[in-house]
């Protein structure tokens, strides 16, 4: 992902820009009008693909926040940072729509003959479509017909909770619309029902569990002087983010090899985006005044969300990162947060703070070869 005022990466946003005829246009679907009308279980639905997600904020979040696929990184906010950051693929959101009422939405982009969520597979961990409560099943259907009208002949989809509207309609089945469906688990996605008090939290723990995080809460204690907070919105300063990415890059290798400077530009834009309105916390954990330990959270309705984290790995011993994601936990409770989403990855300290697994789908979606298929 580009860095924010990097000469190269505004080269590559310009070969982005200029492959498309018109970043504008809104491209109809069979026709060469605007738009096209389905009629659909007697309903006259008109579906467009646009490239553009200006001016589309306050319904696509007003769309959101009634659907049953409710999720941060499907926020219009979200999603135009994703793009603006992007510099693979051509955006194609489908919208569709009730007469001017908007009852649908798919965050899409092509790429190499390759139909996409968009918001991110590497950086966002719950991906879908969304409609209006009653309206999932026209909807699924109209996009997958937009997507065929398009010439789109395969569709992969990932980062798909078990509620998501992409997997209840679509995928429990072989086949769907006409195209031939495999749904496989990618992923886990352990979570949290937070109890209403730490004190309670911590009981709900096995034995073992119980007994270890205590022990290494009073070893933590007894080492220094212990803070750990969120940084305000008002305060927060572009080191923060050099103290987060130093502390992400040190703790495994894995995350110093996702903490590209192309990254780094993106979570400053994430920080600078969403920090300011509270809808991300950055948490320290300090020791002696030193920063040992960071997360990123997202407070998202009755959830908290960790997004990502990093440690000192001098300070492994005290279980430093660990015990600030306890710590989150314990500042979720007094939130009165009713949930903890550890996101994607099967990380031992989930299980050890109590997480539990849910899966996380992926959905192929080809059309049949032959007489039935494409010809």
């Amino acid at each position: 992902m580009p860095v924010e005022g990097d000469n190269s990466v505004e080269s590559l946003r310009s070969l982005r820009r200029n492959s498309r005829s018109n970043p504008r246009k809104i491209f109809s679907v069979g026709c060469d009008l605007e738009q096209s009308a389905k009629a659909m279980s007697s309903t006259l639905l008109s579906i467009s693909i646009t490239q553009d997600l200006k001016g589309l904020e306050r319904e696509w979040d007003a769309l959101l926040s009634q659907s049953r696929s409710n999720q941060f990184f499907l926020g219009w906010k979200w999603q135009s940072l994703w793009w603006d950051c992007c510099i693979y693929g051509q955006l194609k959101v489908i919208l569709v729509r009730d007469a001017d009422e908007l009852i649908g939405v798919a965050p899409l982009f092509e790429a190499d003959g390759c139909w996409r969520l968009a918001g991110g597979e590497e950086v966002a961990d719950y991906l879908d479509w969304f409609a209006k409560p009653g309206c999932e099943a026209d909807v699924a259907e109209a996009i997958c017909d937009a997507i065929r009208k398009q010439g789109g002949s395969r569709i992969v989809l990932r980062n798909l909770c078990p509620e998501s509207l992409i997997n209840t309609q679509i995928g429990e089945r072989e086949q769907y619309a006409g195209w031939n469906v495999r749904r496989e688990v990618e992923d886990v996605s352990p979570r949290l029902e937070l109890a209403a008090s730490w004190d309670e939290y911590v009981s709900s723990l096995n034995k073992k569990d119980r007994h270890e995080l205590r022990r290494k809460i009073r070893r933590l204690e007894s080492a220094g002087d212990l803070r750990w907070y969120a940084v305000s919105p008002s305060d927060y300063q572009p080191a923060d983010l050099d103290d987060f990415v130093r502390l992400h890059r040190a703790s495994a290798l894995d995350k110093a090899g996702f903490m590209t400077d192309q990254m780094v530009g993106f979570f400053g834009r994430l920080m600078e985006t969403f920090i300011p309105s509270g809808e991300a916390l950055l948490y320290f954990l300090e020791l002696d005044g030193v920063r040992i330990a960071s997360t990123i959270c997202f407070d998202f309705q009755l959830e908290m969300l960790l997004y990502n984290s990093g440690y000192d790995p001098e300070y492994s011993r005290l279980a430093a990162g660990l015990l600030l994601k306890a710590f989150c936990i314990e500042d979720a409770i007094r939130r009165g947060k009713r949930g903890f989403d550890f996101l994607q990855g099967d990380e031992p300290y989930k299980y050890d703070l109590g997480g539990v697994d849910v899966p996380i789908y992926q959905i192929s979606m080809e059309e049949p070869a032959g007489p039935e298929g494409r010809s």
